[in-house]
Protein backbone atom coordinates (compact mmCIF):
# COMPACT_ATOMS: atom_id res chain seq x y z
CA UNK A 1 0.00 0.00 0.00
CA UNK A 2 1.34 3.36 -0.71
CA UNK A 3 2.66 5.53 2.42
CA UNK A 4 1.84 9.07 2.51
CA UNK A 5 2.76 11.57 5.03
CA UNK A 6 0.17 14.67 4.96
CA UNK A 7 0.99 18.17 6.04
CA UNK A 8 -1.68 20.82 6.78
CA UNK A 9 -1.88 24.06 9.29
CA UNK A 10 -5.77 24.17 9.35
CA UNK A 11 -6.63 21.24 11.66
CA UNK A 12 -9.73 20.98 10.41
CA UNK A 13 -9.09 20.73 6.94
CA UNK A 14 -5.99 18.28 8.12
CA UNK A 15 -9.05 15.84 9.81
CA UNK A 16 -10.84 15.86 6.32
CA UNK A 17 -7.94 15.02 4.33
CA UNK A 18 -6.95 12.46 7.17
CA UNK A 19 -10.18 10.86 6.49
CA UNK A 20 -10.27 10.70 3.04
CA UNK A 21 -6.59 9.24 2.66
CA UNK A 22 -7.02 6.75 5.19
CA UNK A 23 -9.37 5.03 3.10
CA UNK A 24 -7.08 4.97 0.45
CA UNK A 25 -3.71 4.57 1.19
CA UNK A 26 -1.38 4.22 4.54
CA UNK A 27 -1.10 7.53 6.12
CA UNK A 28 1.75 7.48 8.39
CA UNK A 29 1.57 11.21 10.27
CA UNK A 30 -0.13 14.25 9.78
CA UNK A 31 1.52 17.25 10.61
CA UNK A 32 0.85 21.23 10.95
CA UNK A 33 3.86 23.08 9.98
CA UNK A 34 6.80 22.81 7.49
CA UNK A 35 9.65 21.72 9.96
CA UNK A 36 7.76 18.82 11.14
CA UNK A 37 6.87 17.85 7.90
CA UNK A 38 10.64 17.65 7.10
CA UNK A 39 11.30 15.43 10.07
CA UNK A 40 8.69 13.46 9.45
CA UNK A 41 9.28 13.29 6.02
CA UNK A 42 13.17 11.69 6.71
CA UNK A 43 12.35 9.92 9.35
CA UNK A 44 9.17 8.17 8.05
CA UNK A 45 10.46 8.02 4.17
CA UNK A 46 6.61 7.78 2.73
CA UNK A 47 6.43 7.13 -1.06
CA UNK A 48 4.45 10.46 -0.82
CA UNK A 49 4.06 13.83 0.78
CA UNK A 50 0.69 15.80 0.58
CA UNK A 51 1.61 19.62 1.76
CA UNK A 52 -0.01 22.97 1.33
CA UNK A 53 2.24 25.97 -0.05
CA UNK A 54 1.56 28.41 3.40
CA UNK A 55 2.91 26.56 5.98
CA UNK A 56 3.74 27.88 9.38
CA UNK A 57 7.71 27.77 10.55
CA UNK A 58 8.46 26.69 7.03
CA UNK A 59 6.58 27.61 3.72
CA UNK A 60 5.76 24.10 1.43
CA UNK A 61 8.50 25.33 -0.98
CA UNK A 62 11.06 25.54 1.30
CA UNK A 63 10.01 22.20 2.62
CA UNK A 64 9.47 20.20 -0.37
CA UNK A 65 13.70 21.28 -1.56
CA UNK A 66 14.91 20.23 2.13
CA UNK A 67 12.79 16.96 1.83
CA UNK A 68 14.03 16.21 -1.62
CA UNK A 69 18.03 17.24 -0.51
CA UNK A 70 17.83 14.08 2.10
CA UNK A 71 15.21 11.70 0.58
CA UNK A 72 15.46 12.12 -3.24
CA UNK A 73 12.93 8.95 -4.45
CA UNK A 74 10.16 10.56 -2.15
CA UNK A 75 7.25 11.96 -3.85
CA UNK A 76 5.86 15.50 -2.99
CA UNK A 77 2.34 16.74 -3.86
CA UNK A 78 1.38 20.31 -3.00
CA UNK A 79 -2.49 20.33 -2.11
CA UNK A 80 -3.39 24.39 -2.15
CA UNK A 81 -5.64 27.00 -2.19
CA UNK A 82 -3.06 29.01 -5.02
CA UNK A 83 -4.41 29.17 -8.38
CA UNK A 84 -1.61 31.35 -9.59
CA UNK A 85 0.18 29.09 -12.44
CA UNK A 86 3.51 31.03 -11.11
CA UNK A 87 3.80 29.01 -7.75
CA UNK A 88 2.84 26.34 -9.21
CA UNK A 89 5.75 26.24 -11.40
CA UNK A 90 8.32 27.15 -8.74
CA UNK A 91 6.56 24.09 -7.08
CA UNK A 92 7.81 21.70 -9.85
CA UNK A 93 10.95 23.74 -9.97
CA UNK A 94 11.32 22.83 -6.10
CA UNK A 95 10.68 19.26 -6.69
CA UNK A 96 6.85 18.49 -6.53
CA UNK A 97 6.02 15.79 -8.45
CA UNK A 98 1.96 17.00 -8.39
CA UNK A 99 0.44 20.08 -7.94
CA UNK A 100 -3.68 20.03 -7.26
CA UNK A 101 -5.79 22.41 -5.68
CA UNK A 102 -8.20 22.13 -2.64
CA UNK A 103 -11.18 23.50 -4.81
CA UNK A 104 -10.47 19.86 -6.67
CA UNK A 105 -12.51 16.82 -5.55
CA UNK A 106 -11.03 14.28 -3.57
CA UNK A 107 -10.83 11.70 -6.03
CA UNK A 108 -8.47 14.06 -8.18
CA UNK A 109 -6.11 14.08 -4.81
CA UNK A 110 -6.78 10.24 -4.66
CA UNK A 111 -5.71 9.87 -8.31
CA UNK A 112 -2.44 12.38 -8.03
CA UNK A 113 -1.41 10.58 -5.14
CA UNK A 114 -1.22 6.75 -7.30
CA UNK A 115 0.35 8.52 -9.94
CA UNK A 116 3.17 10.31 -8.71
CA UNK A 117 3.50 7.10 -6.70
CA UNK A 118 4.10 5.27 -9.85
CA UNK A 119 6.51 8.15 -10.78
CA UNK A 120 4.48 10.34 -13.37
CA UNK A 121 3.79 13.68 -13.14
CA UNK A 122 0.58 15.42 -12.11
CA UNK A 123 -1.00 18.80 -12.87
CA UNK A 124 -5.00 19.31 -11.93
CA UNK A 125 -5.93 20.54 -15.05
CA UNK A 126 -7.90 23.33 -13.67
CA UNK A 127 -5.00 26.17 -14.30
CA UNK A 128 -2.89 23.70 -16.70
CA UNK A 129 -4.20 26.42 -19.72
CA UNK A 130 -2.37 29.38 -17.99
CA UNK A 131 0.38 27.76 -16.63
CA UNK A 132 1.85 26.75 -20.46
CA UNK A 133 1.69 30.60 -20.65
CA UNK A 134 3.83 31.35 -17.83
CA UNK A 135 6.12 28.43 -18.37
CA UNK A 136 6.66 29.99 -22.09
CA UNK A 137 7.20 33.68 -20.30
CA UNK A 138 9.74 32.37 -17.53
CA UNK A 139 11.80 30.75 -20.66
CA UNK A 140 12.02 34.49 -22.46
CA UNK A 141 12.65 35.92 -18.90
CA UNK A 142 14.94 33.30 -17.37
CA UNK A 143 18.44 35.41 -17.97
CA UNK A 144 16.92 38.26 -16.49
CA UNK A 145 16.18 36.23 -13.32
CA UNK A 146 17.63 38.51 -9.98
CA UNK A 147 19.40 36.86 -7.52
CA UNK A 148 17.27 34.82 -5.00
CA UNK A 149 18.19 33.95 -1.38
CA UNK A 150 19.64 31.29 0.09
CA UNK A 151 17.64 28.20 1.29
CA UNK A 152 18.60 29.54 4.89
CA UNK A 153 17.84 33.40 3.92
CA UNK A 154 14.23 32.25 3.06
CA UNK A 155 13.65 30.90 6.21
CA UNK A 156 15.01 33.80 8.35
CA UNK A 157 12.80 35.83 6.12
CA UNK A 158 9.38 33.43 6.66
CA UNK A 159 9.97 33.64 10.63
CA UNK A 160 10.67 37.13 10.66
CA UNK A 161 7.34 37.80 8.97
CA UNK A 162 5.30 35.60 11.22
CA UNK A 163 6.35 37.94 13.78
CA UNK A 164 9.43 36.04 15.64
CA UNK A 165 11.82 37.95 17.62
CA UNK A 166 16.00 37.37 16.49
CA UNK A 167 16.06 35.46 19.45
CA UNK A 168 13.31 33.23 18.38
CA UNK A 169 14.86 32.95 15.16
CA UNK A 170 18.39 31.84 16.13
CA UNK A 171 16.59 29.30 18.66
CA UNK A 172 14.83 27.57 16.08
CA UNK A 173 17.65 27.47 13.45
CA UNK A 174 20.06 26.54 16.27
CA UNK A 175 22.57 29.90 15.15
CA UNK A 176 23.46 32.43 16.99
CA UNK A 177 22.00 35.95 17.13
CA UNK A 178 24.20 37.70 15.75
CA UNK A 179 24.32 35.43 13.04
CA UNK A 180 20.43 35.70 12.70
CA UNK A 181 20.46 39.53 12.70
CA UNK A 182 23.64 39.22 9.97
CA UNK A 183 21.08 36.77 7.51
CA UNK A 184 18.40 39.94 8.17
CA UNK A 185 20.44 42.31 7.26
CA UNK A 186 21.62 40.86 4.15
CA UNK A 187 18.09 39.47 3.10
CA UNK A 188 17.31 43.67 3.39
CA UNK A 189 19.87 44.18 1.01
CA UNK A 190 19.08 41.83 -1.08
CA UNK A 191 15.27 42.55 -1.28
CA UNK A 192 16.19 46.28 -1.38
CA UNK A 193 13.75 46.54 1.89
CA UNK A 194 14.60 49.54 4.60
CA UNK A 195 12.52 47.57 7.17
CA UNK A 196 11.17 45.03 8.94
CA UNK A 197 7.61 46.32 7.27
CA UNK A 198 9.23 45.97 3.92
CA UNK A 199 10.59 42.50 4.71
CA UNK A 200 6.72 41.36 5.87
CA UNK A 201 5.49 42.74 2.54
CA UNK A 202 8.35 40.93 0.26
CA UNK A 203 7.26 37.45 2.17
CA UNK A 204 4.24 38.28 1.39
CA UNK A 205 4.51 38.19 -2.24
CA UNK A 206 6.39 35.12 -2.35
CA UNK A 207 4.04 33.11 -0.74
CA UNK A 208 5.74 32.40 2.52
CA UNK A 209 3.48 33.90 4.82
CA UNK A 210 -0.26 34.15 4.35
CA UNK A 211 -2.50 37.54 5.14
Amino acid sequence: MITVVLADDHAVVAEGLAALLKEKFSLLRTVHDGRTLVAAAIELNPDVVVTDISMPLLNGLDAIRQIKAVRRATNVIVLTMHIEPDLAVEAFRAGASGYVLKASAGDELVEAIRQVAEGRSYLTCLITKDLISVLLEARRDSAQETQKLTGRQREVLQLIAEGRTMKEVATLLTISSRTAESHKYEIMNLLGAKNTAELIQCAIRMKMVSV
